[in-house]
């Protein structure tokens, strides 16, 4: 069987984590820990990165430092992974579900503004399979309103729009490390801080609601409970294994690149006959080849598609089931309009395997998928 997805190894993996048990700390924010954190700020440009558990944990901390109360709304797509709404619920908060544009899948800017209430308090985008979303105007919503935006960029690491790296861009974001995305640790994540209101604050959440990161720096005598907090950094030996990835991050990106355009250039011929549409990467954009996709005509034909690859042993995938159907989504949050965009896209979306290493069995997968979307 050819896996939907196989994490990669860069091969220094076991190096940097045996040299973690060298330096005798396996707990959290040690130096590998604080190496992954600088080449972050550094690469993205971000005030403050912190690492974490997962990309939930980060979203979760995003959700304390905005002070997210009871009835307070976000607004988001409802096409995403389940932590971008159950951070906010967890506050008492109500995700507020917009529509996705057609062609790139990420949130419809031109519907956030209607969607505002007195309750609204920050506006959540999501940049679908690693393209950014239409940043300027929702930045520009939001200065309009007092709101505050949240980048869930779990998808979106090595990814671009119009120059600044997405994370950068919100006053707070969210990367995956998961198994799943290009640059991995198994789980992990990150927050990243680009408004320095809450840098101070986002530490001490991390640290379990201590002051103990200025305790360390020799800013306090002693720390001390000061905030509310919970355990949101990951072990030292996750770090470990999250720089030996950074470090070739690069590499990573451009063979996936490589993959991800071969995909794009065979299915050409079947886009402009109507048969499927391919990924549309817009100008202002530079994506990661996070995933390569391909919208069918409907639900009936996925489903056939589907089963045809798996009978040729690969494993091809559907994605999200939008929130705004599933039964929390519907207890919890509520929807803003129509989806129809959401609901459409979502029965007739395919992903294909893409991982570093399928370069020599890519040809295979490609003939098949072709053989299985002939008329």
């Amino acid at each position: 069987m050819i896996p939907f997805n196989k994490p990669y190894m860069t091969g220094e993996e076991t190096a940097h984590m045996l040299e973690a048990h060298a330096n005798g700390q396996l707990a959290g924010n040690g130096p590998f820990t604080k190496k992954c954190q600088r080449w972050l700020e550094q690469k993205t440009g971000a005030r403050k990165v912190l690492l974490t558990h997962s990309c939930t944990a980060a979203l979760e901390m995003a959700a304390l430092l905005l002070d997210l109360a009871p009835g307070d709304e976000v607004i988001m797509p409802s096409y995403t992974f389940v932590s971008t709404a159950n951070a906010f619920v967890l506050r008492g908060a109500i995700p507020v579900f917009v529509d996705i544009h057609p062609d790139t899948l990420n949130i419809d800017e031109q519907l956030i503004e209607a969607a505002i209430t007195s309750k609204t308090r920050a506006i959540c985008v999501v940049h679908y399979a690693g393209v950014g979303c239409e940043m300027d105007e929702v930045m520009a919503i939001a200065a309009r309103h007092g709101l505050f935006v949240i980048e869930d960029a779990a998808q979106g690491v090595m990814s671009d729009y119009k120059g600044r790296a997405l994370g950068s861009i919100g006053h707070l974001a969210a990367f995956s490390f998961h198994e799943t995305k290009n640059v991995i640790s198994g789980e992990g994540g990150a927050l990243l801080i680009n408004d320095e209101r809450f840098a101070e604050r986002a530490e001490i959440l991390w640290e379990k609601g201590t002051n103990r990161s200025s305790f360390f720096r020799g800013e306090v005598d002693k720390y001390t409970w000061v905030d509310i907090g919970s355990s949101y950094l990951p072990g030292e030996l996750i770090a470990a294994f999250l720089w030996a990835q950074l470090e070739h991050a690069e590499a990573i990106t451009d063979r996936r690149l490589a993959i991800w355009q071969r995909y794009h250039e065979a299915f050409e011929p079947l886009e402009q006959a109507g048969i499927i549409r391919r990924p549309v990467i817009p100008q202002q954009c530079r994506h990661n080849a996070h995933m390569y996709y391909l919208l069918l005509s409907s639900l009936d034909e996925r489903t056939t598609f589907i089963s045809a690859l798996k009978q040729a042993d690969i494993m091809s995938v559907f994605h999200y089931v939008p929130l705004h159907l599933a039964p929390a989504g519907l207890k919890f949050c509520r929807t803003h309009g129509d989806l129809p965009h959401t609901e459409q896209l979502a029965d007739r979306l395919v992903r294909l395997p893409l991982w570093p290493e399928l370069e020599n069995r890519q040809s295979y997968v490609i003939d098949c998928a072709l053989a299985a979307l002939q008329p």
